[in-house]
Formats: structure tokens, C-alpha cells, sequence
């Protein structure tokens, strides 16, 4: 087990490390079994085993959103800018894990610290350098906006328990978000719940029905990209999510910045089928997520929500990995979902205005 002397070293980083090295020692990594749907977690192929991180606390893991890899650098630390705003920042402020930037400081209230800086101290990053200032979130991570305080804090409690974990062993940011959630302060929990909480979530992913897909590339933090060109391939039976602009999205952290996803002809119609009557598989989603999926006292909204993010958690939900009250009753709902059941779902909801 990794040892931390003291908490100037990074908690946050030396839990991540020993929760990694334990579950990479599972003989098949559900990530390289036949029905691991590969599309939701960011993998074109499945992954190779991580490299094991748990002998070494002091930040030799690459600070990154998700898998390691490293950040992009600029060794020019030219100014930046972003279509609509009049600010500027050089690629190290907007990569920074303790003060990235604010694009829009005016599409949202103003941050708490422990979202807008984190506790450089312990290693604990802003909340902001991941789920974005506005809460919006990447295919990588969670969209926090617009959840309730309660919802929020439910899930900070899971993650700090063990009640909610990732199915990928290599999800890096899965482990960090559960160390995170275990350094943080009831007041910083709330504070960032609260403020989340009090921004609406956008919709900002376009959902195509497509045979194809652009050629793209699993970029080195579980973000898909598409590849220069206009090539294309089979889309086959899979939900790929790319940003609209890689650019915008991977290198300037643009948060307003949209995704589209492609997904099977034929997906929506079904995606509605199961969602509002179940099907022959399940139960309505409507029960209780609300007649148009935003939200009620007893679950979260998901309508909008990025399909990558809401695949993940259904195949979470089947694994028997999020176990709290809640979550039994949707892995009832869940548990003979098919990958393709799984997909129409996804897109589905994508679709939905929040």
C-alpha cells in the first residue's frame, strides 16, 4: 500500500495510485472483456495494463483529466483566445490542475475556491479544470450542472465510500474523482455542490444517425478526435462522441464548445421505445427521472447528457459498481440491457433538450 507521510505530499494523487495498482492486478480487466462497451470510456482497441504508479507519490503521474499521457505544451507561452471572449491565456494557465482558465466568466456565478483552484497543498485540483467552470463535463468525465445539491453530495459520498466506482481499471480520473471526494471538506463539498447545482445545463451534443463516422483517434485523456480530412469509416455497432471542434474542446478547454455523436440508424426510435415503456427489457425511464427525463426528488436529470457519460454509468450500474439505494434499483432497470440496447438508450437521452 502507498504510504504518505505527510499531507504536503498529494493525497489526492497517492490514493490514486494505490487504487490503481490493486485493481490492475485482476487476472482479465473488464476492459478486455467481449461486452466492455469500449466507445463509452474513450478506447478505439482495449487498452494495455497501466503502468503501475503505486511506488511513487510525488506527482510522477502526468496531471491529466483521465489517463496518463501529459498535457500538451507550448514552449512559446503564446496568448490564446477563444470565439466570444475578449480574454487571453497562454496553453500552461489553460492547463493549469490549480488555475485554469475562465473563458466566460459571465455564464456563471462566481467560483468557490475549491472549484476554481482546488488545494494546491494536498494535490487536490479545481473542479474546474475537469467539469469545465460551467459544469458542462467532457465525454471523459461527469456533467455536474444543473444536478441538485442533495444528488451531488450523494454521489461525493458514494465515490469517498466505495459505493460508486469504475468498471475500467484504467480509468485514471475515475480513482482521482474517489480520492478527491474523500479529501474534501463537508464546506467544500457544498460549496461546489451548491454552486454547480445553480447553473443550467446546456445542451451541446448533436446526436446523428449515421452507417458511418469520421476517422477519429482516442486522444491520450479518454477524449475521442476526429483526424484531419474527410475520410470516413463503419460506424458498426458502436456511439462515438467527438468534439466538434478538437481544437476548441482538447487544446483550449473551450467550454462552450460542442460534441456530436453517431450513432446506428435506427437508434433514436429504439433509444424512445425503451426509454418510455422499457420495452421488453426494462422499465421506463419516466418512472423516475420525470416525464421528460429532468429530473425528480428520488433521481438526477439526464436529458442532454453526454451519451458517453450515461453509457458508462448504465454499464457501471450492470457491473453491480454504483451501490447505492438509487443505484440497486437501476441496476434492475438495467441488467438486461444489450450493448445495442445500451447505445439506442444513450443516443436517445443525448438527443433530449435539459
Amino acid at each position: 500500500m502507498t504510504k504518505c507521510s505527510n499531507r504536503l505530499i498529494p493525497i489526492v494523487i497517492c490514493l490514486l495510485l494505490g487504487s490503481i495498482a490493486t485493481q490492475a492486478q485482476e487476472s482479465v480487466a473488464p476492459s478486455h472483456q467481449a461486452d466492455f462497451p469500449l466507445w463509452a470510456y474513450g478506447y478505439i482497441t482495449p487498452p494495455e495494463p497501466p503502468e503501475d504508479w503505486s511506488q511513487s507519490c510525488m506527482g510522477s503521474r502526468p496531471r491529466d483529466c483521465d489517463r496518463p499521457g501529459g498535457m500538451p505544451k507550448d514552449p512559446t507561452n503564446k496568448l490564446l483566445q477563444v470565439e466570444g471572449s475578449d480574454l487571453e491565456f497562454t496553453l500552461a494557465v489553460i492547463t493549469s490542475p490549480f488555475t485554469p482558465a475562465d473563458w466566460f466568466p459571465g455564464d456563471h456565478p462566481p467560483m468557490p475556491e475549491i472549484v476554481a483552484h482546488g488545494n494546491e497543498e494536498i494535490g487536490l485540483r479545481a473542479c474546474a479544470i475537469c467539469h469545465l467552470p460551467n459544469g458542462q463535463g467532457l465525454m471523459q468525465n461527469a456533467p455536474v450542472a444543473g444536478l441538485s445539491v442533495e444528488y451531488f453530495l450523494q454521489q461525493l459520498d458514494d465515490l469517498a465510500s466505495g459505493k460508486r466506482v469504475t468498471s475500467d481499471p484504467h480509468k485514471a480520473n475515475g480513482f482521482e474523482m474517489a480520492a478527491i471526494a474523500r479529501a474534501l471538506t463537508p464546506e467544500q463539498a457544498r460549496e461546489a455542490a451548491e454552486y454547480y447545482s445553480s447553473i443550467p445545463f446546456k445542451h451541446w451534443v448533436e446526436v446523428v444517425e449515421s452507417d458511418t463516422v469520421p476517422k477519429f483517434s482516442a486522444s491520450r485523456n479518454g477524449l475521442l478526435t476526429q483526424n484531419e480530412g474527410d475520410e470516413t469509416e463503419p460506424l458498426g455497432q458502436r456511439l462515438i462522441e467527438l468534439p466538434k471542434s478538437a481544437y476548441d474542446t482538447n487544446y483550449l478547454r473551450n467550454p462552450r464548445s460542442g460534441m456530436i455523436a453517431y450513432a446506428p440508424i435506427g437508434s433514436l426510435a429504439r433509444g424512445e421505445e425503451l426509454v418510455t415503456t422499457g420495452g421488453d427489457v426494462s422499465v421506463e425511464c419516466l418512472t423516475c427521472h420525470g416525464p421528460e427525463l429532468r429530473g425528480t426528488a428520488i433521481a438526477p436529470p439526464i436529458a442532454g447528457r453526454q451519451p458517453s457519460y450515461i453509457g458508462r454509468q448504465m454499464y457501471d450500474m450492470q457491473k453491480g459498481n454504483r451501490n447505492s439505494a438509487m443505484a440497486a434499483t437501476m441496476e434492475l432497470a438495467v441488467n438486461r440491457l444489450t450493448q445495442d440496447d445500451i447505445i439506442a438508450i444513450s443516443a436517445y437521452i443525448a438527443s433530449l433538450q435539459p
